[in-house]
C-alpha cells in the first residue's frame, strides 16, 4: 500500500501542458513578456491552452536557428504561464502576452500530438531568510542600481519596483528578467537555480561583470566625445584663424614660405644637370621675391614644378637576355624577321658595350600588319618603359618643342610632357602615324622632329618652354608610317627603316590558328568549350571575306563566328562540340564578300594568266585579247595605269617584230585591231604584266591556245628580254593556292627564290626564263615548238625544289629554306 500511495502522489504532481518553445528569450517566474509566434506547431499549443485553463509550458530553444525543434531541442526547466491576451495578426501570426507563474521540469514529452505535449513538475524553490540573505538582498538592489545608470535600456520604473520588493525569489527573477545584456546560457542557469540565496550570488556576479563592462564603454564613448570636441574645436579655431589671416594678407605668405622650403628641399635631393640645377636656384631666388598671389609668381612656380618632376638621370635597367627577349618577341607576334633581328642585334651591342645610343627604327607598312604592337613587344623585351605619342593630324611645330614661357597657358612639347608621365630617361618612346603629320602657318612639326631623331643632336635637345637642353639619347625611339610619301627625306635620313610587307596566306593562318583564335576564344567565354576551327575554315575566312595586308579584318570575322558560336552554346549547352569546316562558314558570316581568280579548267585563245601582287597579296590576274577586223588600233581597257598601258604597247611591238617567225602575213596589224582586256575591275599599275599581254596577243593571232595551268609575271622590252619583277613570293603562292602547275618567272629573280616555302616549290614547276621565245614555247600549246622558235636553247627550271638544266658556268642555286619561308612553322599546311 505504502508504494501505492507514493506512485499517486506522483502521478497527481504531473500534469500535461501544450509546450511553446522560445528563441532568446527566457520567462521568468513574476515576469511578463510579449511574445510574436509564428511556427504551426506554437501556434497550435496555444489555441491548445486557450481551450483548457490558459496555462502554457515555456521553455527556450538550445538553439535559436533551429526551426523545427525535436525535444532534444529545448531546455528541459521552463516556467509555467498564464496567457493573459491573444491577439491574431493579418499577416497569420500571434501576439500573445504571457505571464510566468511558476518553475516546472519536463518529465516527459507526449507524442502523437499536432503540437509539443509534456508532463511537467512543479520545482518548490526553497525559501531563504536570515541576515545573510537581507544583506545580499541590499547589495543585489544597490548594484542593479548602479547598473540602471550605466544601461539606459533598462527603464527607471524597474529600478524603483526592484526597490520594493523583499522576497529574495522574486527579487532575483525580476531583476534576471530585467539584464539585457547577459548571456542566454546565465540566463537559464538562474532558472535552473532553486535556492534564492545562490540566485542572489550569481545574480550578484553577473552584474559586477556587465558593470565592469559598461563602465570601459562609458569612458571609451567619452574619450572618443572628448577627441571629437577637440577636433572640431581645432577646426573651428583653424577656420577663424585662415579668415583673419585672409583678412590681413599673411596666409599666403605663410602657405607660399613653406611651398619655397619644398622646393629648396627637393633641388637639394634631385639629380639634374648643372645648368638645370643653376637655373632652378636663379628662378626660385625670383620668386622669394614675388608676391604670392602675382600671375608672374604662379608662371615661376609651375615651371619650377616642370623642371624638378623631370627624370634627368632616372633610368629603368635594361634587360640584357637575348633569349628572353626572342622568346617575348616570338610570344608577342608572328614572323616580321627584320624587325627582330634589328632589336636582338640592339641588345647584343648594348650587353657589350653599355653605352649604345637608342636606335632610331622606323617600321613601315600597310595598316594592321603590326607596326604598333610590335613596339609594346619591344619594350616588354628590353625591360623599359612603353610611352607612345600619336602624330596624326599633328600641324603645330610647338606640340613637338613646346610654347616659349611668354605666353599664357605655355606648356613644354610633347616629347617632355610624355617623359614627365612614364618617370624615366630610356624609355621605348613610340611616335605613331608620322606620315599623317601636316603643315601651316604654325610651323612644320616634322622640321621640329629632326633635331628629336637624330642621334647626333638629340642629346642636347632644346625645348622652347625649358629652355635648357634635356639628354634623349637613352631614348630608344621608334616610328611607325603607312607609306614613306608622306615622310620628308630628310627625316627618312635620319631613321632605319624596316619595311614591315603584307601578311601571306601562310602567315595569315598561322596567326590566326596561334594567336587570333585562341584570344577570341578566350574573350567570348569559349574555353571549356569543344570549339575548334579546321585549316581549311580559316582560310575561307582569309579568302573570302577579308581582304587587307594586316589581320585586324581577319580577327573581327573571327570573332563574329565565335561569337555566333558562344549563342549556339548558350542555347544547346557547354556540351555542344562545334568545329568551324570551310563549308560552314557562310552559315555565320554569310554570303561570301570577295572571290579569287581561278584559272580556266581548259586551255583558251588568248586568254593568259598573269601574276599579281597588291597590298592584299598575291592572286591571278586574266588577260584577255581579241583580234577584230579594223585598221591597226591597240585598245587597252582594264582600269590601267600608264605604266601598263605602255608595256602592252611593247608587247605588240615586239610581236610585229617577231611576225615572221610566228607564221604572221606581212601587214597583218593594219587589218586588224587588237583589244587587250584585264577584266577585274581595281587599279592595275606596275612592270610585271608585260610577258602577260605579249603572249595573250601571240596567242589571239596564232590561234594558238595558251596552257591553262601556266600562269607567269614579268617585264618585256622591245627586243624580247624579260626584266626582272618584284613580290616572287607573294605570286607564287598565289599561284599554288590556285592549283597552277607551271609559272613562268624572269632568270634574274632567281635569287628571291630562297624566300618561297620548300612545299610551294615541291608543287610548282617554276621555269626561269630570258627572253619572250622561251615564255611563248611553254605557254601556248603548240604541236613543234622547234620548227616555230628553233632548237631550245639551255634552260634552268626547278622541278619538286631541285634545280634541273643550267648553263656552263652557272653558279650554284640560292639555298632554298629545306622547311619553311621566313615566320614560317615547320609542318604548316
Amino acid at each position: 500500500m505504502f508504494f501505492k500511495k507514493d506512485s499517486d502522489k506522483t502521478a497527481a504532481a504531473r500534469r500535461p501542458l501544450p509546450a511553446l518553445p522560445l528563441r532568446d528569450i527566457i520567462v521568468f517566474p513574476h515576469m511578463v513578456s510579449q511574445l510574436f509566434v509564428g511556427r504551426e506547431k506554437s501556434i497550435a499549443a496555444l489555441d491548445d491552452a486557450m481551450a483548457r485553463e490558459k496555462e502554457i509550458f515555456l521553455a527556450a530553444q538550445k538553439s535559436a536557428k533551429t526551426n523545427d525543434p525535436t525535444p532534444d531541442d529545448v531546455f528541459q526547466v521552463g516556467t509555467i504561464g498564464t496567457i493573459v491576451q491573444l491577439l491574431r495578426l493579418a499577416d497569420g501570426t500571434v501576439k500573445v502576452l504571457v505571464e510566468g507563474r511558476q518553475r516546472a521540469k519536463i518529465a516527459r514529452f507526449v507524442e502523437g500530438q499536432s503540437h509539443f505535449q509534456v508532463e511537467v513538475e512543479e520545482l518548490v524553490e526553497e525559501v531563504a531568510t536570515g541576515v545573510e540573505v537581507e544583506a545580499l538582498i541590499r547589495s543585489v538592489q544597490s548594484t542593479f542600481e548602479v547598473y540602471v545608470k550605466l544601461n539606459k535600456k533598462v527603464q527607471p520604473e524597474v529600478l524603483m519596483q526592484v526597490q520594493s520588493i523583499d522576497d529574495p525569489a522574486k527579487l532575483s527573477d525580476t531583476i534576471a528578467a530585467n539584464l539585457p545584456t547577459i548571456k542566454l546560457a546565465d540566463r537559464q542557469g538562474l532558472l535552473e537555480t532553486l535556492e534564492a540565496k545562490k540566485r542572489l550570488e550569481r545574480l550578484y556576479e553577473l552584474m559586477q561583470a556587465e558593470i565592469e563592462i559598461l563602465q570601459v564603454e562609458k569612458k571609451i564613448r567619452s574619450r572618443v566625445k572628448k577627441q571629437m570636441e577637440k577636433t572640431q574645436k581645432e577646426y573651428y579655431l583653424n577656420e577663424q584663424m585662415q579668415a583673419i589671416q585672409k583678412e590681413l594678407g599673411g596666409g599666403e605668405r605663410d602657405e607660399f614660405k613653406s611651398e619655397i622650403q619644398e622646393i629648396e628641399e627637393k633641388l637639394k635631393t634631385k639629380k639634374m644637370s648643372e645648368e638645370a640645377h643653376q637655373k632652378v636656384k636663379k628662378e626660385l631666388k625670383k620668386l622669394k621675391m614675388m608676391h604670392p598671389t602675382s600671375a608672374e609668381a604662379t608662371v615661376v612656380r609651375n615651371y619650377i614644378d616642370w623642371i624638378l618632376s623631370l627624370p634627368w638621370y632616372d633610368t629603368t635597367e635594361e634587360r640584357f637576355d637575348i633569349l628572353e627577349a626572342e622568346k617575348i618577341l616570338d610570344e608577342d607576334h608572328y614572323g616580321l624577321k627584320k624587325c627582330k633581328e634589328r632589336i636582338i642585334e640592339y641588345l647584343a651591342v648594348q650587353a657589350l658595350t653599355k653605352q649604345l645610343k637608342g636606335p632610331i627604327l622606323c617600321f613601315v607598312g600597310q595598316p594592321g600588319v603590326g607596326q604598333t604592337s610590335i613596339a609594346k613587344s619591344i619594350a616588354r623585351a628590353t625591360g623599359r618603359k612603353f610611352v607612345r605619342l600619336s602624330l596624326g593630324g599633328v600641324r603645330d611645330e610647338a606640340e613637338i618643342r613646346g610654347h616659349r614661357r611668354t605666353y599664357i597657358g605655355a606648356l613644354p612639347g610633347k616629347i617632355i610632357q610624355n617623359l614627365k608621365k612614364v618617370g624615366t630617361a630610356n624609355p621605348v618612346f613610340l611616335l605613331d602615324e608620322v606620315d599623317k603629320m601636316s603643315t601651316d602657318f604654325r610651323g612644320d612639326p616634322a622640321a621640329a622632329l629632326l633635331e628629336v631623331l637624330d642621334p647626333e643632336q638629340n642629346h642636347n635637345f632644346n625645348d622652347h618652354y625649358l629652355d635648357l637642353d634635356y639628354d634623349l639619347s637613352q631614348i630608344m625611339f621608334l616610328t611607325t608610317a603607312n607609306t614613306l610619301g608622306g615622310i620628308p627625306l630628310p627625316l627618312q635620313d635620319r631613321m632605319e627603316i624596316i619595311q614591315l610587307s603584307s601578311y601571306t596566306e601562310f602567315e595569315k593562318l598561322n596567326i590566326a590558328q596561334n594567336y587570333l583564335v585562341p584570344r577570341q576564344k578566350h574573350e567570348c567565354g569559349l574555353d571549356e568549350v569543344d570549339f575548334s576551327f579546321t585549316e581549311n575554315g580559316v582560310r575561307t575566312v582569309i579568302h573570302h571575306y577579308t581582304k587587307e595586308a594586316g589581320v585586324r579584318s581577319l580577327e573581327r570575322e573571327l570573332a563574329s563566328i565565335c561569337r555566333k558560336a558562344a549563342l549556339r552554346v548558350v542555347k544547346e549547352g557547354k556540351e555542344l562540340a562545334i568545329e568551324i569546316k570551310g563549308s560552314d562558314v557562310p552559315k555565320y558570316l554569310g554570303v561570301p564578300k570577295y572571290r579569287l581568280g581561278k584559272k580556266e579548267e581548259a586551255d583558251a585563245i588568248g586568254l593568259t594568266h598573269g601574276l599579281s601582287v597588291s597590298e592584299y597579296g598575291g592572286d591571278i590576274l586574266d588577260c584577255e585579247v581579241s583580234v577584230v577586223p579594223g585598221k591597226g588600233k591597240l585598245v587597252i581597257t582594264g582600269l590601267l595605269e600608264k605604266g601598263m598601258e605602255e608595256s602592252a604597247q611593247a608587247a605588240m611591238s615586239y610581236i610585229r617584230s617577231r611576225g615572221g617567225a610566228l607564221s604572221l602575213e606581212p601587214e597583218f596589224y593594219s587589218k586588224i585591231d587588237v583589244h587587250v582586256h584585264f577584266p577585274d575591275f581595281v587599279r592595275k599599275d606596275g612592270p610585271s604584266a608585260g610577258v602577260t599581254m605579249a603572249t595573250s596577243i601571240a596567242s589571239a593571232l596564232t590561234r594558238h591556245p595558251v596552257k591553262s595551268d601556266v600562269a607567269m609575271t614579268g617585264e618585256i622590252t622591245l627586243r624580247g628580254r624579260v626584266m626582272p619583277i618584284g613580290g616572287l613570293k607573294e605570286k607564287l603562292l598565289a599561284a599554288h593556292r590556285n592549283g597552277i602547275k607551271t609559272v613562268l618567272i624572269p632568270k634574274d629573280n632567281r635569287k628571291d627564290l630562297r624566300e618561297i616555302p620548300r612545299r610551294v616549290l615541291k608543287a610548282i614547276r617554276i621555269v626561269l626564263v630570258d627572253h619572250m621565245d622561251d615564255v611563248l614555247r611553254e605557254a601556248l600549246a603548240l604541236t613543234d615548238p622547234d620548227k616555230m622558235f628553233g632548237a631550245r636553247r639551255l634552260f634552268m627550271e626547278y622541278r619538286n625544289g631541285e634545280l634541273v638544266g643550267g648553263e656552263p658556268g652557272t653558279p650554284a642555286p640560292p639555298p632554298v629554306q629545306s622547311g619553311v619561308a621566313p615566320g614560317e612553322q615547320p609542318g604548316m599546311s
